[in-house]
Parts: C-alpha cells; structure tokens; sequence
C-alpha cells in the first residue's frame, strides 16, 4: 500500500506541475525520471521496510525522510530536463514541485497506513519479562493510533531460561516455534531484566530464527535517552551520549520558537479568547483567569494563567474530595468534578482552557513544549535524577498530556519528561504540537 501510495502521489505530483506550467512538461517522460528516482530513494531511506519492525505505525516519524526524497527528486527532475528533453522548468515549476511531491507522499502514506490498519488483523504480541513491564506496555497498546497489536501471552524470563543457550539448540527452537504457531504469535516484545546480556541475545536470535518478529525494551535507554549517536570504533560499536542540557545555540533556537509559535497563536485565537472570557462571566460569578502555582524551570515557581473553569472556591472544596480522586500517584483528577463550571466542563473537553498560558510562553516561565509544571505538592514527591526534568521549562503540551492524564502514574510521568529533555530537537517539539491537534480535536483534553 505505501508503494502505491507512493506511485499515485509521484503522478499526482507532476501532473499538477505540468497544470501549473501550462502544459509546457511532458508528462510521460518527465514520469519515467521520477517514478523511479522516488520509489529507489524510499527504498534506501528505509521507508518500505519500517513498519514491519515497529508496532506504532506512523507518517510523521518519517518526515524528514519524506522531505530529503521529495528535494532529491525535484532536483534530479531540474537537472535531466535537457537530457530526457520533456520540456524546461523554471525556478518556481522546481519549488511548486517540491511541495507537491511532499503534501501528496505525506497524505498519501497516511491514507495507504489508515486502510492498511483497518483493514489487517490484529497484530498478537508475546511479552517476555516481569509483570510490571508488561502492565506498562499493554497500557500502551490501547487508545492511541497507528497501533493495532493486543498482548496475548506473558512469559515470565526465569521460565525461559532454560531456552537460552550459548550453543543452538534444534530442540529449543522448536519449543519456541510450537507456542508461536499454538498461540498465533506474530510478534514478540523482550523486555530484559538482570540477566547476562549473553542469555538475552541467545533469546533474540532464537525469536527472530523462529521467524517472530522481536521488539526489545531497552534498559539503558531509560536513563540515558534514545539521544545517542553510534560510534565504530574499528568493529567495535559504542553509543556516543550526548548531553543532558541544551547547548546556548539550541537554547536560543527553541526561545525563538516559542516567541514565533505564541504570538503568531494569540493573534489567532484573540477572537475566541475574547468570546470565552464573555461566556465565562456569563455562566458564573469570579474572575476570568484562573492563576495557580506551579514549579518551573530550576525550580523557580511562577503563575500559570488559564481560563477558569471551577467555581471559585473550587481549592476549598478539592479535600472534600480525594476519596473521588482518579488519576495515579500523587495526581489529582475526576472525571466529572463537581466543581466544574457549565462553560468549564466545554473548555476542558476541548482544552481551549490551556489558552491563555500563551501568556506564559511570552513572559519566559513556559515553552509551547516541555515537561508539565508540576504544582507544589506534585513537585515535592520528585525525588534524585527525575528532578533534572526542570532544566527546561515546562510546557503547554508534551508526552504525559497527549498519552492522557488519568491513564498515566506520576513515576511514567516524570519519567517520560526526564526522557523529553535527554532527546530534545526541534523536530521533537514539532511532532509533538502536530499530535496534539488530533487530541484536542477528539475533545480528549490536555
């Protein structure tokens, strides 16, 4: 499906070129350059073979890929215009081509994975490891898009012990191959404990030879990020960390990012700001914004302004109550709050709320994406290494606001927050504001 997905959008793509020019382009010819310069570049950008190794499936993640493709091809397209003799392009037919060629890869691939997800059966999955990563996983699996696997067996590692050998074993192959075929097993997901690296590789091999498909959970990458870059090191591969914090440069781009991004949104939703403030004094009595205290960036504590959506007593009433409380760990959350107002209870469906913290952005206390401040109680139960999450500011969204509040303890939270700052990159920020618009859509809230 990505393939045709691929062919349709290069055609779709060069026959808008050739509309715009006038019909100056061949269109047959200028096709035999293309069709195969993009399906040869998605090849070796790895754009075919992805989803067979991962569980999510997802366009965005792909992106950059899908853009070096789409300035290889229109460049080539410029360059073999006089040799293949299909007409001559102009600056801007190149540029109106480049666009083309990304609007239709990026659409096109996310209509071929949407039909591709409904459309295949569910993809049955084989946890290998303790309880607790299982639970962590399987929470994973449900209610978010691009995945449509289901946990159907879980094993623990002390039970398979004995499949891991440093010679191969015919017998312990087929042990594995019997329970794959019994419980239909498409995929096995290995999330490693204490044991020798040795014994898990065995198990890896043996998966994989087993002709299951093998997804690992790795440790290491728990402290430090997937923020690595591979070293060779004459045979030898070593991960290069790179550091926590960002660098000034890095600092200063996402600074101006934030400014961009807040004052091209305040000019946006002025209108709606001003028509919820009115619903707001008109559906209860108290002020407009709500200002509450929250720990930021080295700890400096700062006001985060909302919208209001409680009555105004609304702190008073919250220890009354805690036994009503739904949400993990030290967080605090009720589905239907009775402290919610009418307008309130639309704001937060739609998040529309959060808006006025573009304030905060502006002042300097917040980024657009960050970690979540955290109010003064929350914060005092992050403990040790979690507390480094605070070398960034805080921000409207992020991973725990997009994955759910309720659905997520507050341990994955600042665990998730301390691996959004190891990894930050400004495309990381970006994909993370692109998923956020399907949520708030959803009325999923934030």
């Amino acid at each position: 499906m990505l393939l045709g997905a691929d062919i349709v959008a290069i055609v779709a793509a060069f026959a808008v070129a050739i509309q715009i020019s006038g019909g100056r382009l061949h269109m047959g010819r200028i096709c035999l350059v293309g069709l195969p310069l993009v399906v040869l570049g998605a090849k070796l950008f790895g754009l075919y073979d992805r989803d067979e190794a991962v569980i999510r499936k997802t366009t965005l993640d792909e992106l950059p890929k899908l853009l070096q493709v789409a300035t290889l091809c229109a460049l080539l397209a410029w360059l073999a215009e006089r040799p293949l003799g299909y007409g001559m392009l102009t600056h801007s037919d190149v540029l109106l081509l480049w666009i083309a060629l990304v609007v239709f890869l990026v659409v096109g691939r996310c209509t071929a994975r949407a039909l591709a997800l409904r459309v295949s059966p569910v993809e049955r999955c084989l946890f290998v490891g303790s309880a607790a990563s299982e639970q962590g996983i399987r929470s994973r699996l449900v209610k978010h898009g691009g995945v449509k696997a289901e946990i159907v067996a879980h094993v623990d590692l002390h039970e398979i012990e004995p499949w891991s050998a440093n010679t191969f074993s015919q017998g312990k192959l087929d042990q594995i191959r019997d329970m794959a075929a019994k419980l239909d097993v498409h995929r096995a997901i290995v999330s490693p404990s204490d044991s020798e690296a040795g014994e898990m590789l065995d198990l890896v091999r043996t998966l994989k030879a087993a002709g299951i498909r093998v997804s690992v959970v790795p440790r290491l990458l728990q402290v430090i990020g997937s923020s690595v870059i591979f070293d060779d090191l004459h045979g030898v591969t070593l991960m290069g960390v790179r550091r926590f914090d960002l660098t000034r440069s890095s600092a200063l781009v996402k600074r101006v990012f934030d400014l961009f991004g807040a004052t091209l949104g305040l000019i946006v939703v002025s209108p709606l700001m001003i028509a919820i403030a009115i619903a707001i004094k008109l559906d209860s009595k108290g002020p407009v914004f709500f200002r509450q205290m929250r720990v930021g960036r080295d700890e400096r504590r700062f006001g985060v302004f909302k919208f209001r959506t409680m009555v105004p007593n609304a702190e008073q009433l919250k220890q009354t109550l805690v036994d009503r409380n739904e949400a993990q760990e030290g967080l605090f959350k009720i589905a239907a709050d009775p402290r919610v107002t009418r307008v309130g209870g639309f704001l937060r469906k739609t998040a529309l709320d959060e808006l006025p913290q573009l304030f905060n952005v502006l002042r300097g206390e917040m980024s657009l994406v960050g970690p979540r401040p955290l109010i003064l109680d929350e914060d005092q139960r992050i403990e040790g290494w979690h507390r480094r999450r605070l070398a960034l500011h805080p921000g409207i969204t992020g991973h725990w606001q997009i994955l759910g509040p309720a659905t997520v303890s507050l341990r994955e939270m600042v665990a998730m927050d301390y691996l959004y700052v190891a990894n930050w990159s400004l495309w990381t920020d970006v994909k993370i504001l692109v998923r956020t618009v399907p949520h708030v859509l959803c009325r999923r809230g934030l």
